[in-house]
């Protein structure tokens, strides 16, 4: 019994603690291992849709990334710039997984190049065309009798590109169908896409410009002071679809989403008119 005795005194005060120490290794060897089984699933599950977009949907599309991503905990990653900019991108071969066109002559150019997803492409939303000053300005007609010139004086009107960007070619349209274009042509700021018509009005650079509804609604240091008559040009509608090419099984789901309640909300939030399929 002694020899027990002194055995266990051992192994109590020897090699128990080291016996101790080997099992807080374990311990904390099965702690990380319950974390790598808990959390690298989780981290393989999220992914990420590539989305390009046209300018103009940028502050109610950050809103509607924002909820998918709370939705279902994957990202949407999305570059803005204006519609033909994005196009001739995704016909270079960007890794574009869904386009968000402005109208829809660009998203034709693509799906005559094969460039599309069969059966994905739908119009998803609508705009209004409007006439928006720095600051707050007394509100006008928007007709052939508007002196738009006279507005101006010897400043510049802010547009977007008038050959290419659909922002641009509509407020174009509209202005030579109630007859005001060749008196304000030679005075025309053009930018790469709408939001910068946009900004040029909300900094002063320009006193005067023409984008979407939706742009006047993102920025307060601008006034809408008339609305273009829907008939001074085609319809705006904005189409979407898949991009051919990919095998992103997320494109789909985003898809399905931009026609959820929770996206209609965050589009009409900003002006848009959502588009039943």
């Amino acid at each position: 019994m002694a020899v027990v005795h002194g055995t266990f005194r051992q192994l109590a005060s020897g090699p128990c603690r080291t016996h101790s120490a080997g099992m807080n290794s374990v311990h904390r060897l099965l702690l990380r291992l319950v974390f790598v089984l808990l959390v690298v699933p989780c981290v393989a599950v999220a992914g990420e849709v590539t989305v390009f977009a046209a300018a103009s949907t940028k502050t109610a599309l950050d809103d509607v990334a924002e909820a998918w991503t709370a939705q279902t905990g994957h990202r949407a990653v999305i570059a803005y710039a204006g519609s033909s900019a994005l196009a001739r991108q995704i016909d270079h071969g960007a890794p574009a997984d869904v386009f968000i066109s402005a109208n829809a002559d660009w998203m034709d150019v693509l799906e005559r190049a094969g460039l599309l997803r069969g059966g994905t492409r739908q119009d998803l939303l609508g705009n209004r065309l409007v006439l928006i000053a720095h600051g707050q300005a007394a509100e006008v007609e928007v007709g052939p009798e508007l002196d738009l010139a006279g507005l101006l004086g010897e400043e510049r009107l802010a547009m977007a590109l008038v050959e290419a960007v659909p922002a641009g070619i509509y407020g174009k349209a509209a202005l030579e169908a109630l007859g005001l274009w060749a008196s304000v042509a030679g005075q025309v700021a053009q930018t790469d896409n709408v939001r910068a018509a946009l900004a040029l009005v909300a900094t002063g650079e320009a006193p005067l410009g023409v984008v979407y509804a939706t742009d006047a609604v993102a920025d307060s240091r601008v006034s809408v002071i008339g609305i273009f008559p829907e008939d001074s040009h085609p319809a705006i509608v904005y189409p979407v679809a898949a991009v051919s090419g990919g095998d992103n099984p997320l494109t789909m789901d985003f898809l399905t989403f931009l026609r959820s309640d929770a996206a209609r909300h965050a589009f009409a939030a900003q002006g848009f008119i959502t588009l039943r399929e």
